[in-house]
């Protein structure tokens, strides 16, 4: 290894003309970079790095700027005033907010995170050409964090969804946002890993997420993460603030699936039973005795009184461990099989029953 003496931030010329030699020796046929004597007797570094790897970063450069070129114009910057409780005096007051969004519609629908729109008094949109509109709240999916605007323009730039199952760890992912305040940020980075699950403000888990590099900060959220060709692949949602380069988005595929429910409906159908559940742990002898293929269920706590969900044949007590022939292990496994399609229709419940398992009617109501 090279050695190159400094003396308060100047070298002796002897000494580097003394060692240029044997620095050339040991770097020679290497990528390292070899150091050479200045007019000032600074040293200055000379890169033997292969042409091809510049023109390969050219290339990362060219796909980036040409994705921000193409999309830019149709993320937005979201501003919103929040109806707060003050702790100190327990008084309401308002408190400003924003977060990112972007255009998915020529005439003004518009996607971001519900988080972003919760609690707001009034909704302001602002353009990269510096307009500000008022937005108005379509709906909003706290389930999945996703809510749509309406503004009232036209001829907008919009972005388009593409599909995320088809989606690989390893691609490009680009994210375009405002954090903490900053217009227009672009960060860049791939996709980490697919098929993550994210806990949401209701309680409920958001399945498909996406892991990305790609830096997010407070601000980015509601922005697009996009792919090399600018089509959006998810919706950026959140962070994990104690570590690093691990920011989750939700897919496009639930994220459009959403929207569209959201623009047509102004909500998200789900179907509800009318309990209040926990998980817990079955016995060895309980799960071979009734040949489960799940080693925990949901213990019913509760069955909601003046619930609009047939449920008079579930006792407290019960512990649900099938759906319509589904294994249920968990809440969550619940709250997957409760979808829209399953409301006003009759539905048969595995529970164990003082050990022995029993199938029972019940018919699931929308949620509320």
């Amino acid at each position: 290894m090279c050695k190159v003496s400094h003396f308060a931030g100047h070298m002796a010329l002897h000494k580097v003309t003394h060692l240029l030699p044997a620095c050339q020796q040991k770097t020679s046929g290497s990528n390292l970079a070899v150091p050479f004597l200045t007019m000032n007797d600074q040293i200055s570094f000379v890169s033997h790095a292969p042409a091809h790897d510049a023109a390969l970063l050219d290339a990362y450069s060219r796909t980036i700027t040409g994705v921000v070129a193409s999309v830019a114009e149709a993320v937005v910057h979201i501003q919103v005033n929040k109806k707060i409780t003050e702790r100190a005096t327990n008084r309401p007051q308002l408190a400003p907010g924003s977060g990112s969004g972007f255009i998915i519609s020529s005439d003004g629908f518009v996607v971001t995170n519900h988080h972003v729109i919760e609690n707001a008094t009034d909704i302001k949109v602002a353009f990269t050409d510096g307009r500000v509109v008022n937005a108005e709240l379509r709906g909003a999916d706290p389930s999945t964090d996703i809510a749509v605007l309406k503004l009232y323009e036209s001829g907008l730039k919009a972005l388009s969804f593409t599909d995320s199952d088809a989606l690989q760890a390893g691609q490009i992912a680009i994210a375009i946002g405002n954090p903490l305040g900053l217009q227009h940020t672009v960060t860049a980075g791939v996709v980490s890993a697919l098929g993550r699950t994210l806990r949401a403000g209701n309680g409920r888990l958001i399945d498909d997420v996406i892991q990305t590099d790609a830096a997010l900060n407070p601000g980015n959220s509601g922005g697009p993460l996009v792919n090399s060709a600018g089509q959006v692949i998810g919706v950026n949602t959140a962070t994990i603030i104690s570590a690093q380069g691990l920011c989750f988005a939700v897919s496009s595929n639930i994220a459009a699936y959403v929207a569209g429910r959201l623009i047509i409906e102004g909500r998200v159908k789900r179907a509800q039973l009318g309990i209040a559940g926990q998980l817990v742990n079955l016995t060895e002898r309980m799960v071979a005795a009734n040949r489960l293929s799940k080693r925990t269920g949901v213990y019913v706590s509760e069955i909601v009184a003046d619930s609009p969900a047939y449920n008079r044949e579930i006792r407290v007590g019960d512990i649900i461990v099938g759906f319509n022939e589904k294994p249920v292990g968990s809440v969550d496994d619940l709250h997957k099989l409760l979808h829209e399609k399953e409301i006003g229709k009759p539905v048969y419940l595995d529970v164990l029953r003082a050990g022995r398992k029993n199938s029972i009617k019940t018919v699931p109501a929308e949620a509320r």
